[in-house]
C-alpha cells in the first residue's frame, strides 16, 4: 500500500508539473516594471541601383514595451553592426510607455551580391541617466538579411 501511495503521489506530482509547464509563462517584458525600449522590427523598405551598387533603405522600429516612460534626459541610440564592426548609430528620443519611433537607414552593397547574403544587427544602446531606462536588455537586438 505504501508503494502504491508513493506511485500515486509521483504520478500526481508529474501531472501537476506537466500542467504547470503547459500554462503560458509570463515573459520578462510582462514583469518589467520600468521602461523597456526594444528594436521590434527592421525591414527592407526599398532598393535602388546605379548599376554597380544597390542602395537599400532599411526601416527600423523601436518601441518602449515597458510599463513606464523614459526620463526626458534619457540618452540612447540604435547601433548598427555588420558582424562585430559598428557601422553607424542613430539617436532615439526618450519614449513614453507604448510609444514607438521609426527611422530609415541606407546601406549599400554590390549589385552582384546574392539575395540574403548581407546581414546587419540593430542593437539598443541606452546610456543613461540610469539603468532604469531599459529594464530588459535581452530584447534590444534585431537582425535583418537582405
Amino acid at each position: 500500500m505504501g508503494i502504491n501511495l508513493s506511485l500515486r503521489l509521483s504520478s500526481a506530482s508529474m501531472v501537476a508539473a506537466l500542467l504547470l509547464c503547459a500554462q503560458p509563462m509570463p515573459s520578462f517584458a510582462g514583469t518589467c516594471m520600468g521602461a523597456d525600449p526594444a528594436v521590434v522590427s527592421v525591414v527592407v523598405a526599398g532598393m535602388r541601383t546605379d548599376g554597380s551598387l544597390n542602395y537599400y533603405t532599411l526601416r527600423a522600429k523601436v518601441v518602449n514595451l515597458g510599463r513606464v516612460g523614459q526620463a526626458s534626459n534619457t540618452l540612447q541610440f540604435v547601433d548598427i553592426y555588420k558582424g562585430s564592426m559598428k557601422k553607424d548609430s542613430r539617436g532615439i528620443p526618450p519614449l513614453r510607455a507604448g510609444q514607438s519611433y521609426t527611422f530609415d537607414y541606407v546601406t549599400t552593397r554590390s549589385a552582384e551580391a546574392g539575395s540574403g547574403s548581407s546581414a546587419l544587427a540593430f542593437r539598443m544602446d541606452v546610456r543613461g541617466p540610469s539603468s532604469k531606462q531599459d529594464c530588459n536588455t535581452g530584447n534590444g537586438i534585431t537582425m535583418v538579411r537582405f
